[in-house]
């Protein structure tokens, strides 16, 4: 019984060891702040781990989607990087808000001024993107990650459905379904409710005024009323 507790403890032992010595394998990947719905605008991070122990990453090369450009792509200043975004024309333009878009975003690089990322660490680059496609579940984007040692990885390989992850997965955002009431006609829906919630408090605002007015009037006549009753009274005691 002893022995078959030993062996259970030592073979359990020997798993958290394999697993504790294996290597983590991170890889560049997109996420959004909030959600990205179709149809709308999202802000996403390009999140970037450094898997080097004796380099840093100082580049990376970020591919737009093609199949569904975006045509509007704004990034956020990052201290210790500069960042280039290349256009590219369209071969059939957009039509975005009644006005058509013959250019898209076809590529992002951040170049590290610095010291870049350093190992055992990482970096979130944001970007603001849209507009987003409406007949698209999620957009693929190629990464290209490079190392200050000139060691490349080139996130680049598409995940296939119902098979395992590739080595270099390329990042891909999920896209969600547009909420009924999100953007413009949200917009709208909101603006009503605040000006009916305005007209409400306008209208409980004119009934308090009218009732305070009335118990006002109501005051004075009472008041008046009072005083003429005691000039009355004084003048019979001084006939009496």
């Amino acid at each position: 019984m002893k022995l078959s507790r030993i062996a259970a403890v030592g073979t359990v032992a020997a798993s958290a060891v394999l697993i504790l010595s294996a290597p983590a394998f991170a890889h560049v990947s997109v996420s959004p702040e909030g959600e990205a719905a179709k149809g709308g605008y999202a802000t996403v991070n390009f999140k970037v781990p450094n898997e080097m122990d004796d380099a840093s990453t100082n580049k990376l090369e970020v591919s737009f989607p093609t199949d569904h450009p975006l045509a509007s792509v704004m990034t956020q200043p990052i201290p210790g990087w500069s960042v280039k975004v290349t256009k590219s024309k369209l071969d059939k333009p957009l039509e975005i808000h009644g006005e058509k878009i013959d250019e898209a975003v076809t590529k992002v690089t951040w170049t590290a001024d610095g010291k870049g990322i350093q190992p055992g660490t990482f970096q979130k680059f944001p970007v603001s993107m849209g507009q987003l496609p409406e007949d698209a579940d999620q957009l693929v984007f190629k990464a290209v990650q490079t190392y200050d040692n000139k060691d490349v990885v080139r996130w680049i390989e598409p995940q296939q459905k119902g098979q395992e992850e590739p080595e270099h997965p390329a990042p891909a955002l999920t896209l969600t379904a547009a909420s009924e009431g999100h953007g413009a006609a949200g917009d709208t829906a909101s603006d009503d409710k605040h000006a009916k919630t305005e007209s409400a408090s306008s209208d409980s605002s004119d009934s308090s005024d009218t009732t305070a007015r009335v118990l006002g009037i109501a005051g004075i006549v009472v008041g008046a009323a009072g005083v003429a009753f005691g000039v009355l009274a004084t003048r019979r005691r001084v006939t009496g």
